[in-house]
Formats: C-alpha cells, sequence, structure tokens
C-alpha cells in the first residue's frame, strides 16, 4: 500500500475508517506498549468425550457427547464408524455457535460493576472536543479485520501501531484513555481492545448519539496487526463495498459507519454533536460549487457514496430519518467492536 495515497482521519480530524499519511508531529512523553494484564491466548474451550448417538449435551463452553456401551466388537465398531461421520461436522460447526455463546454472554456483563467502572473513568477524561478522536481509536483498531486472512480486528493492537502514517494524531488519544485505564485496572485489568470499544461508544453518546451497549472479554494482541488493511480514502464506491466486504461488513454497514464522520471539522454540521447532518450534506454535493469552503467539504471516499445507488438509498433514508440512523449505527458499531475479536472463556 502506498501511504503517500492514504488518508488520515484526524489530521484535522476527519474520517473514521479511512487511512492517509501526515506530516504532522507529536512530543508524546508516554510508553507504549501499555500491555493488558489479561492472557494473551484465547481461552474458550472445547471437549468431547465418546460419543453418544443422537445425544448432544452443550453448556456454554464445553461440548460432550458420550456414547452407550453395545454388546459385540463388529456392531461397535460400525456405530462407531458411523458416529465419527455423524458428529465431525456438527463439532466444527459448533465452535461458531460456541464463539457466538461467548459473546452472548459477554452481553451481560453491560450491566456490571467493572462495564460501569471502565465507562465512569472514561465519562471523567472525555469531552465533546476529544470525542471525534476516541471514536477514530475504535475504526483504526477494528478497521484492520481481514476476513479471508483471519486477521487483524478488535484487539488493542492499536497500541504497537501508532507511529504508522495513518495512525497519526491517535497518541493524544490513546494519552486520553489510558488515565482511565489506569484507574480501572487498579480494581480489575482490562484489555486495550475492550478499554477502546467501550470509549468510542461512550463518545457517541456524550455528542447526543444512541447508546451503545458494548460486551466486554476481548482479549489483547501481543502483536501489531498487518499493514495496509484500512481502506483507502481514494477508493470509488464498488471499492470501498469490497473492502467493507472482506471485514465482514455489508454496504449498509458501510453507509451508517461513515455517518460518524459527523463528528470532526471535515464540514458535516457541527463538530462536536452526533447527529444525521452527515447524510443530509451528503445529498447537497456542497463540494460540487464552485472554490469555497464548501468545496472542502467530505473526502473522495464521503463523495464517492452518492455516486452509487445502492449507498444512496441508505444516505436518503439517513438523511430522513434520525432514529432510523441512530438505531442502525448502534448495531453496525456492535459488530464493529466484535470483528476478529478473541474473546476470553466464560
Amino acid at each position: 500500500m502506498s501511504m503517500s495515497s492514504s488518508i488520515l482521519f484526524n489530521c484535522k480530524p476527519g474520517p473514521l475508517l479511512c487511512s492517509c499519511s501526515s506530516t504532522s508531529s507529536f512530543i508524546f512523553k508516554f510508553k507504549f506498549p501499555a500491555r493488558s494484564q489479561c492472557s494473551p491466548l484465547p481461552t474458550v474451550e472445547f471437549h468431547a468425550t465418546k460419543p453418544r448417538a443422537s445425544t448432544h449435551n452443550h453448556n456454554h463452553n464445553h461440548i460432550s457427547i458420550e456414547n452407550e456401551s453395545v454388546s459385540g466388537a463388529s456392531t461397535s465398531r460400525r456405530r462407531s464408524l458411523v458416529f465419527v461421520a455423524a458428529t465431525t461436522t456438527p463439532l466444527l460447526l459448533l465452535f461458531n455457535h460456541e464463539a457466538s455463546a461467548v459473546k452472548a454472554a459477554g452481553l451481560a456483563t453491560t450491566t456490571s460493576e467493572n462495564y460501569l467502572l471502565i465507562k465512569e473513568e472514561v465519562r471523567k477524561v472525555l469531552s465533546k472536543a476529544k470525542a471525534a478522536g476516541v471514536l477514530r481509536l475504535v475504526f483504526h483498531d477494528a478497521g484492520t479485520f481481514d476476513m479471508d486472512e483471519n486477521s487483524g480486528g478488535m484487539n488493542g493492537s492499536i497500541v504497537y501501531e501508532l507511529d504508522r502514517p495513518e495512525n497519526a494524531g491517535l497518541k493524544k488519544p490513546m494519552k486520553i484513555l489510558e488515565k482511565a485505564k489506569t484507574e480501572v485496572d487498579a480494581v480489575k485489568p482490562v484489555s486495550w481492545a475492550d478499554m477502546i470499544a467501550v470509549a468510542g461508544a461512550e463518545a457517541v453518546s456524550l455528542c447526543g448519539g444512541p447508546t451503545i451497549p458494548v460486551p466486554l472479554g476481548r482479549l489483547d494482541s501481543m502483536e501489531p496487526d498487518p499493514e495496509g488493511k484500512l481502506p483507502q480514502e481514494s477508493l470509488d464506491a464498488p471499492g470501498l463495498k469490497q473492502s467493507f466486504q472482506r471485514k465482514g461488513l455489508s454496504t449498509q454497514d458501510l453507509v451508517v459507519l461513515s455517518g460518524a464522520h459527523t463528528l470532526g471539522s471535515k464540514g458535516f454540521g457541527n463538530p462536536t454533536v452526533f447527529d444525521n447532518s452527515y447524510f443530509k450534506i451528503l445529498l447537497q454535493k456542497p463540494w460540487t460549487s464552485s472554490g469555497g469552503m464548501a468545496s472542502m467539504v467530505g473526502l473522495p471516499s464521503d463523495r464517492a457514496l452518492t455516486d452509487d445507488n445502492e449507498c444512496l438509498r441508505w444516505i436518503t433514508k439517513y438523511a430522513e430519518n434520525q432514529s432510523m440512523f441512530f438505531e442502525d449505527f448502534k448495531n453496525a458499531y456492535t459488530k464493529l467492536v466484535s470483528s476478529g475479536a478473541k474473546w476470553k472463556s466464560v
């Protein structure tokens, strides 16, 4: 990937899930990575004992299949052979089932003391002026997910990637969150992935957007994600759709998550208010006017959305219905912060 052709969201601050280069430099007297004390390895466990015909017992973390005793060695062997074929596929499919169960169990922690403590400490250090930068951390951590390569995602690896050109400007919001994380860790260690995911949701809520429950239990990566995985701002609509598809995100997700660009200073309404101004202004296409600040509104990736009929349908819906935008953004954000995540066992 050519870094010179990429874009940085918060150079001023601006787009969330596109990358860019920047010549800006920051004096940053802060040591990274500040590693989580959580286990670096996924701990979802699966166990299988002897198969038992037509008997599957499931709980959240264990799969137990037992076999009835049968008389006759040949009969036993035949049943065993049948069972190998009959149970292999279900066992493989259950890995996805169990992973979903872990996430569902994580949702229950949104009322836990630790979750409420994270929100409380984030609110102490967060302001509306800082919200765009904090939200951008989420997009740049989760946005590296590649479904085909099974790499990247919401794993806290951003702490190792702050010197990359596309992440210029992210040291400041990271330093802000470090203060909150220190307080939370003193009570119960929290992963960077969880910390950033919750902080992004709080940034949206603080600026007037929807309240977004965030499941806890993500594990941190102990190394940086591969480079060149963030969508480029120079992509046209088909390119953006393909890029998001590789991350497990739909065209609707692309459009609704782009609505987060309403925060920041790219000309989409009040930079500290989370609303549907982004979509209303996209429909006006102010960049088509000759000269002036209006021609500077948005990025090529923002403007490209209006050239695609499928994207335009969603833009129009969200411009007309802020409640729909809020609800769909909440759902897409939840999907985003689960992208590529490895979860602790429950």
